[in-house]
Order: structure tokens, then sequence, then C-alpha cells
């Protein structure tokens, strides 16, 4: 039978109420002549699937679904007269239509999809009718919540088999990306709305991880889903897998992100690892996501952290700065982890600490580079490193007195972020490093009044980046003044009295006014 036929000779009014709103019993239901709602769907999902069957048939069927799905009678569809729709089938109907949606796959060597507008437009089309499918689906199963027969029945045994494969297809295209358009956006954005609120949450979050500590929400189920796509032979088939690996992840924090931890670090380490800058931010990503929210005590067992720890490290070698950015945010907040265990702080104060070789390695690449970008990163997150170290800074002040030197030499316009960066970090140098810091007081004044003179005549800069570079400049001259016991008063007296730059006399005179 085809569908066409399928849907006429069905009743979809809804009856009509007897003062409840419920069909009181089944010896009290209407006759009906329509087939019961396991036979239609059956042959509904027996006709997509066969094969031989063209786009445009498939799509004739995606739509007339729709309609059925919007006039049937839900005690049809889930219950009641006629044997309801089991969950197993209407799962099967379900991913069978996210399967006609998806994109097609890809080779691995591919960077995505095909880049041709029919081919986008295409995928959007699909997206937008088999999301309008859903929603028809899920507002029926919604209007079933306030029934006694109905709803607890369709919440316990319907719900789980649709709501991962749902969520999944909703998650794919809620975002702008290559595959999407503007309708199939939002229509992807209200199927998401309406599924947590089917499922009774308030939030993507609270469907995934759930309401309370103890409760287990939907995230297990959809990594369950996705596995088999997040393999190393699998991942890049599908440009979507990785966008939704990576949202879903962040919408799980902690405490319930750990008990999750052998499911999701795997590929967060597998997508931090391939040759393509995208893909390892993304991982890198998500790596930090986990240490932020998964406990350190886990983290420390079986290795985990240093796994972790190599991965990260072989990135510091690379010469993007996006990615050098996030790698460094990351390997901050993993060194807590990694220095807090035992067996770190049972070691010498002077041994080799990941912080140690982190930082040893950053200082080696920031002496040579000449890329403005690079230099920029490496000098905003170089305070970062100093304050972790504290006193131990004193082991890597050779080389970081050269760096500074240097850097405060280079102009970097227009926002001077690499000197401004150099300059907090002798601002955290000198304050955790202060009983070395009188030997390098003259190369250190020197670099910081050359430094206050070239700012002060560049007319290329904007006033605002001026006033924070001589502010940064005279927040160190003024450090340097206390760990040396007022000897930078001195030597600047002379200066102050035979110098007419006003910029330059302003530092000088903030600094003797200083006590």
């Amino acid at each position: 039978m085809e569908l066409s036929s399928l849907l006429k000779s069905l009743q979809l009014e809804s009856p009509p109420d007897r003062g409840d709103p419920e069909c009181p019993a089944v010896t009290a239901c209407p006759a009906v002549t329509a087939p019961p709602a396991e036979q239609v769907l059956s042959q509904i999902l027996s006709l997509f699937s066969a094969e031989g069957v063209s786009g445009s048939a498939k799509a004739g069927m995606v739509r007339d679904l729709r309609a059925l799905f919007e006039a049937a009678d839900r005690q049809w569809l889930f219950g009641g007269c006629h044997p309801s729709v089991t969950p197993k089938l209407l799962g099967d109907l379900v991913a069978a239509l996210s399967h006609y949606a998806a994109l097609p796959k890809q080779k691995s060597d591919t960077g995505g999809p095909p880049s041709s507008d029919g081919f986008y437009t295409t995928v959007a089309d699909r997206t937008a009718d088999v999301g309008l499918v859903f929603l028809s689906l899920l507002a029926k199963v919604e209007a079933t919540k306030g029934s006694k027969s109905l709803g607890g029945v369709v919440v316990r045994q319907v719900l789980p088999h649709c709501l991962g494969l749902i969520y999944i297809f909703a998650a794919t295209h809620h975002a702008e990306k290559p595959w999407t358009s503007l309708r199939s956006r939002s229509i992807a954005q209200e199927l998401l709305t309406l599924l947590v609120q089917v499922a009774g949450c308030e939030s993507v979050p609270e469907f995934l991880q759930g309401g309370s500590e103890d409760e287990e929400g939907r995230f297990a189920d959809v990594m369950r889903l996705l596995k088999p796509e997040l393999t190393k032979e699998t991942w890049k088939h599908n440009p979507a897998t990785k966008h939704v690996f990576s949202w879903t992840l962040r919408q799980v924090t902690r405490p319930w992100l750990s008990r999750h931890l052998e499911n999701v670090l795997p590929p967060s380490l597998l997508l931090s690892d391939d040759y393509q800058e995208e893909n390892k931010i993304l991982g890198v990503c998500c790596l930090h996501h986990i240490i932020l929210n998964v406990p350190a005590a886990d983290l420390n067992q079986f290795n985990r952290a240093q796994v972790v720890y190599h991965a990260l490290y072989h990135h510091l070698y690379v010469r993007e700065a996006q990615l050098v950015q996030v790698v460094l945010l990351c390997l901050l907040d993993l060194l807590l982890v990694l220095e807090r265990s035992p067996q770190r702080l049972s070691q010498e104060p002077r041994a080799a600490t990941p912080c140690h070789e982190v930082l040893q390695l950053v200082l080696t690449h920031m002496e040579a580079e000449h890329r403005l970008p690079l230099r920029r990163v490496y000098a905003r997150n170089l305070p970062a490193f100093v304050k972790r170290l504290g006193i131990l800074i004193a082991q890597h002040l050779k080389r970081l007195e050269r760096i500074i030197v240097g850097y405060l030499e280079v102009c970097d316009s227009p926002d001077e972020a690499a000197r401004l960066g150099i300059l907090e970090t002798l601002k955290c140098t000198i304050q955790h490093g202060w009983p070395r810091m009188a030997c390098r007081l003259a190369v250190l004044l020197k670099a910081l009044l050359r430094m206050i003179w070239d700012v002060s005549t560049d007319g290329g800069l904007t006033q605002p980046v001026k006033t924070s570079l001589l502010h940064g400049a005279t927040e160190c001259l003024i450090l340097l003044d206390h760990c040396s016991q007022g000897q930078v008063k001195i030597l600047l007296e002379g200066i102050y009295h035979s110098c007419d730059n006003c910029s330059l006399r302003a530092c000088i005179r903030q600094v003797q006014e200083n006590t």
C-alpha cells in the first residue's frame, strides 16, 4: 500500500471531549476504522527504507509523515483502542529520518563537505523538513504529559528511544555551519527548546547531566550514540560529529563530568592530535573543559593527566598563534593538577617540574620569535607562569631579563599587546624575585627609560595605549626602587633636571613622590 493511501485511510480527527479529556476506557472508545498505528508506521518505515526510492519520493513521505503526526489522535498513536506504537518502532523511525537528513560521509582526508551551494541547500532543506516532523512528534508527546493514562507510559517507554537521536539531530544544525541555513537553524533551535521541555528540564545542561548530582541525565545515551562516529577511523567521515561532541561536552560540568571521563577523554585527545589547526584547537578546548570540571584525583589516576600534559606540550612547538594561546591557557590549569600530586610535592624544590619545563620552552621560543602575533600570545600569558612559580622564577631570570629587554624595544602597534604583557611580566618578576633584582637594576632601568622615551615620542600610538604603557613602566620603576632601597630615586634625580621630555619627567616625578 502506498503512503498516500495509508494516510487517506486514517481517521485523523481527535474524538470529541466527553467531560474528561482522556478516553476513559478501551470499551468506551468509538469505533475506529483506521488501521493500528503500529501497522501504519511499520509500513511507512518499510517504504521509506526501501532501496531505489528517489529523493523526491522520500521528501514527499517526510511531508506526509509530518501531516500524520500533526493530525493523529494521541490515543491512536500512543495507546488506547488499538495496540500502541512500540518504542523500538518509533526509535527506528526517528533513526531513519535522522539518517535521511544526515550529511553524506566524507573522505577522511578532506576538510569537510563539498562547498557547492546546491549541496548545502539540499542538506538544509532536508534538515528543515525532518525537523518539522520531529517538532510535530514532540508536540504530540508534550500533549500527552497531562494524561493520566498516557503521560507516564510515553515518558517512561517512548521517550528514551527518541530523545538522544533527536538531540544529536538538533545539535548538528542549531548553530551556523556550512551545511545549515537560516530556516534549518531556526527549526533546530526550536526543536532543541521543545526537546528540553518534553524531557521535563529547564535547560540543555540539565537535560544532559540531570537536575541534581544523584540524577542521571541523558549524556551517557548521547555519547553511546556518538561513540561509533568518534573513533580514529570514522570521526572525519561526518564533519558535524566533532562540533556536536564539543558543544555537548561543554554543557556538562562538575560534578557530573567525572563519571563520564572514560568516554570523553579519548575523543578529545583524538581531536587535539589531528594535523588540521581547527581540529587541534577544538580538541584542546575539550581537554581544557575536562581539566576544569573533573577532580584532580580522577585526572591523576592511571596517569591520565600525564598523557594530557605530553599531548599539550607537543603543541608548544607549533607556530600558529591561536593554537598556542589555547594550549598555554590549558596548560596553566593542568599544571595545578600535576603539581598537586603527592609524588610531585615530595620532590626537591629545584627539581624540574612541569611548570619549569613549560616555561623553559616558552622562553626559548620567545627569545627567537619575530612574528608579532606569537610574541603577543607569549607576552600575554607569561605573567601567569611567573605568578605560578613565585620565588622559583629566579631560576629563569638570566633568560627572562634578555627577553624583557628585547620585547620592550620593539613596537607592536596599534594595541601594544606584547609590550603591555612584558611590562606586566616584569612587574610580577620584581614582586616575586625581588631579592635578585638589585644586580639587574642598571639593565632594567635603562630599558624602561628608553621605552618611556620611545612611547612618548611615537606619534602613531593612541593616547589610551600611551597612557597604559607609561603607567606600566612607572609601576615597574616604583617596584625597582622599593627592592633596591631607594637607588632608583637617586639615579633618576639627575635625569629629571636635564630632561625636557614631559612624559618622562612625569614618570620620574611619580617615582620620586612615591613613599
